[in-house]
């Protein structure tokens, strides 16, 4: 189903497009309960001589309580195909309410001992190296706090290394 290729050889994926339009899903699992949140904020490129995927996910979020947990996370792209589920089921409502999964009609298949999706035409499997918060503080660009925290709700911001990268067959 999935073929492992090398994140370098991601070289026709726009990830402005791919992270910023058609959306991604963080998965993570901790003690036998996995979830998956829709992200749209995120960077993919190299850190710290390493491929790295950068994601942010809200304290309020149950996939924040697994992600906090978990050393490993996968990133599922899907393209436009599915950006109705992404946006109204797993952006919107909240694994401690139900499975977002089962409502979406996706299927958990595990890479490497993480949870994606069979749905998905890119997964990569990552393991946290950093972690912070955005701090209030910070902002050079008052702005921009305003316009995205109104409830100072911040995000947490994880770091992580791209271990592996699969595609669709």
């Amino acid at each position: 189903m999935f073929k492992e290729i090398r994140p370098t050889e991601l070289e026709s994926m726009n990830a402005f497009r791919a992270v910023g339009k058609e959306w991604f899903l963080i998965t993570a699992e901790a003690d036998g309960i996995r979830n998956a949140m829709t992200a749209s904020w995120g960077f993919l490129g190299n850190l710290w001589n390493r491929d790295a995927a950068v994601c942010f996910v809200r304290p309020q979020r149950f996939t924040h309580t697994l992600t906090e947990k978990a050393d490993r996370v996968s990133l599922c792209f899907f393209g436009d195909d599915y950006r109705q589920e992404l946006g109204k089921i797993f952006g919107r409502k909240s694994g401690r309410d139900g499975d977002k999964a089962a409502e979406a009609g996706f299927h958990y298949t595990y890479l490497d001992g993480v949870p994606a999706f069979e749905e998905a035409k890119l997964v990569l499997v990552c393991r946290k190296m950093y972690t912070d918060l955005i701090k209030e503080e910070n902002f050079l660009d008052k702005e921009v706090d305003a316009a995205c925290y109104p409830a100072k709700d911040y995000h947490t911001v994880y770091v992580c290394e791209v271990e592996k990268a699969y595609i669709k067959e």
